[in-house]
């Protein structure tokens, strides 16, 4: 597993994941309420639902960051290119993570306008989480992966 390149990221086995689902979306905006049905479908699967609000939020930011930042195209979208959501349970941690064909890193802008309709995107995913990252990846696949953490409560 690689190490994220911004910090805060508790170690996780990978082997230690008790659940995990993942979804492909299509480069379109409709993509969004997709990946929050599968969202909301999943956390209900894994008795997590009471956090749907929160994760959901992340979730839609983040697929909204890949398919607005991160797929090639100026302005149009490609068809053939998609990103794919993540979503792994350990016992008291969840982690959302969209894979996107971009190199390019996030970058989180200053929120000087509150009244902004977009440009807050990485702020809130930084506000609604327990902490958020991406790192590169490595061999045959090409882009990055964003994640976002979620503790659990114990028990959960």
């Amino acid at each position: 597993m690689l190490k994220p390149l911004r910090q805060g990221l508790p170690p996780l086995d990978p082997a230690a994941v008790s659940s995990a689902a993942s979804c492909s979306l299509p480069a379109r905006y409709e993509a969004v309420r997709e990946a929050r049905r599968f969202t909301r479908g999943t956390l209900d699967q894994w008795d997590v639902g009471d956090r749907f609000d929160d994760i959901c939020l992340v979730v839609s930011e983040l697929v909204t960051n890949a398919l607005r930042h991160a797929l090639p195209g100026d302005g149009g979208m490609d068809p053939s290119a998609s990103v794919r959501l993540h979503l792994m349970r350990w016992t008291e941690r969840l982690v959302c993570a969209v894979r996107d064909p971009s190199h390019e890193t996030p970058v989180a802008r200053a929120a000087e306008d509150h009244a902004a309709e977009s440009g807050r995107g990485l702020f809130l995913v930084e506000s609604f989480s327990d902490g958020w990252g991406w790192h590169p990846l490595a061999g045959t696949l090409n882009g990055k992966v964003v994640w976002a953490l979620f503790r659990l409560p114990p028990g959960a």
